[in-house]
């Protein structure tokens, strides 16, 4: 990551040369399809491969492990899931200048544009709560660990507030109320047992056509961990209050401290978003500048 905390520099040099050779060593049958740059995030590559299929890869080894994990665990939670998501068709493995250790995959291309150039309808939002209460179940000992995810909000509060204070010089966002929030989540008791989570619900991983929420995809994040942190996603996505309260009464039974858990991590994703996004990347900046403004509602 850069000095200023803004979007990772990639690590590794990925065009359609390289992918078209890495095609024809390890899946031939599919090099005759087109290929063309469709993003670049903040861990993987990705391209179009034809009509029906997509291509990630790590573009930094700290993410070569994560795509690991959708590879090995995402096909075990898909089943029960009620919204798409993209489970590797392929894998394919390193070669030819493209690090030794980094596998990569092969996915169904899922229609949809992000979340952030399109907003769900506001029905949506309890469909995102169905989604969450299917994939909230315990994990396994054995599920992956994330340092960001898996831990209580309290340990990533340091770096958080260095950018609460950048922001608060840049800004009129970072309210008293807004800190007084962040600062009554990062007391607030784990009162759940860990379970599944997507780790990274924020609006550019959900996908939207014709209003209605298509897929749920970049699972490199997902972990066991405190589900406080995809209930998040409901102020990121959702900008009226009243949407959100019926979204969270129909997950079910959520105690006071998980709301107040929820809230934190929303906070956390803005702050982290806006700051990184106002350095290199507009579409981060705006989703942070509208998540911190409707939580600043709620606290």
């Amino acid at each position: 990551m850069s000095p200023l905390n803004g979007k990772p520099e990639p690590e590794v040099t990925i065009d359609s040369n390289l992918i078209h050779t890495l095609l024809s060593i390890q899946h031939p049958d599919l090099n005759h399809l087109p290929i063309r740059a469709v993003e670049t995030g903040w861990d993987n590559a990705m391209f179009r491969l034809g009509n029906h299929w997509v291509i990630r890869l790590p573009r930094r080894e700290a993410a070569a492990q994560l795509i690991e994990h959708e590879q090995e665990w995402l096909p075990q939670l898909a089943q029960q899931l009620p919204i798409s998501v993209p489970t590797p068709y392929r894998i394919g493995e390193p070669a030819l200048g493209y690090p030794w250790k980094w596998k990569w995959s092969i996915l169904p291309w899922l229609d949809g544009v992000a979340a952030d150039q399109e907003n769900p309808a506001d029905n949506q939002a309890v469909r995102v709560v169905e989604f969450l209460r299917s994939l909230h179940r315990p994990a396994p000992a054995n599920a992956p660990h994330n340092p960001f995810r898996s831990v209580p909000l309290r340990q990533r509060a340091a770096s958080v507030d260095e950018r609460i204070q950048r922001l608060e010089a840049k800004t009129n966002l970072i309210t008293q109320p807004l800190k007084d929030c962040w600062h009554t989540a990062l007391v607030a008791p784990i009162n759940d047992q860990p379970r599944w989570i997507h780790g990274d619900l924020h609006p550019r991983n959900i996908l939207v056509k014709d209003g209605a929420i298509a897929g749920i995809i970049d699972w490199g994040d997902m972990t066991s961990g405190d589900i406080a942190t995809d209930l998040a996603s409901l102020w990121m996505l959702f900008s009226d209050p009243q949407v959100r309260q019926h979204a969270l009464r129909s997950y079910g039974t959520i105690s006071e401290v998980t709301l107040q858990r929820a809230r934190g991590w929303a906070i956390f994703f803005g702050v982290v978003l806006l700051d990184a996004g106002l350095i290199n990347d507009p579409r981060h900046a705006a989703i942070g500048e509208k998540t911190l403004r409707r939580i600043a509602n709620d606290c």
